[in-house]
């Protein structure tokens, strides 16, 4: 009676592990190389990015496939790769959009995909950009997807600003402008943000949940 008991507890825990692995191998989209993912950031300066840039996405990165399986190449405390699900699973209330190149049948071929991912690789380990300064040294989110597609296809995806065109009205942006520069804003600096990629008219949404 005790082996009976034992075997139908390792039976009913091995089939809840096979249940929610299915349930999670079930919930990953359908991306490729090449994909741009967005979505909201828990992290402190969340809030700050979505006030000055009038956006709700304030996180984003681009699709990379190891070994056939789907990872995020982002910019967080380093630039590194992260497997989609634990991406996904750090997002406000998991929710993402997925958006894809309008002519990415014609655009991505083997050989592009390969570039993007080969121009991925030289980005990989450096550190995040917390002043947000257009140089290889450091890199922030946006600024890692918008030279991957630059350097790796020729293609530019959104409209470069300047700092001095963001809002720096609400309290959340003033305070961290004073902890990132003191009174040395940057003004001239180029940016790119993820809500100038997210609106660019050579995206299409491929994904939203």
């Amino acid at each position: 009676m005790i082996f009976t008991k034992r075997l139908w507890a390792i039976l009913f825990l091995t089939i809840g592990l096979m249940t929610v692995l299915v349930s999670q191998a079930r919930e990953l989209p359908a991306v490729q190389d090449g994909d741009i993912i967005f979505h909201t950031s828990r992290s402190a300066q969340s809030l700050a990015i979505q006030q000055a840039t009038g956006s709700r996405y304030s996180h984003m990165g681009i699709i990379v496939l190891r070994d056939g399986k789907p990872y995020v190449f982002e910019a967080v405390s380093t630039v590194k790769y992260t497997p989609l699900a634990a991406w996904i699973d750090r997002g406000e209330q998991k929710h993402f959009v997925v958006k894809r190149l309008k002519n990415a049948k014609q655009m991505m071929t083997p050989s592009a995909q390969l570039k993007i991912r080969q121009q991925a690789k030289s980005f990989a380990g450096k550190p995040y950009d917390m002043q947000f300064s257009w140089s290889d040294e450091k890199l922030y989110c946006s600024e890692l997807v918008w030279k991957i597609y630059d350097r790796a296809l020729g293609i530019q995806i959104g409209k470069l600003q300047k700092v001095r065109e963001f809002n720096f009205g609400a309290p959340a942006v003033q305070q961290k402008l004073k902890e990132r520069y003191g009174t040395r804003i940057p003004w001239d600096e180029s940016v790119i943000s993820p809500k100038a990629m997210f609106e660019s008219p050579q995206l299409v949404t491929v994904i939203a949940n």
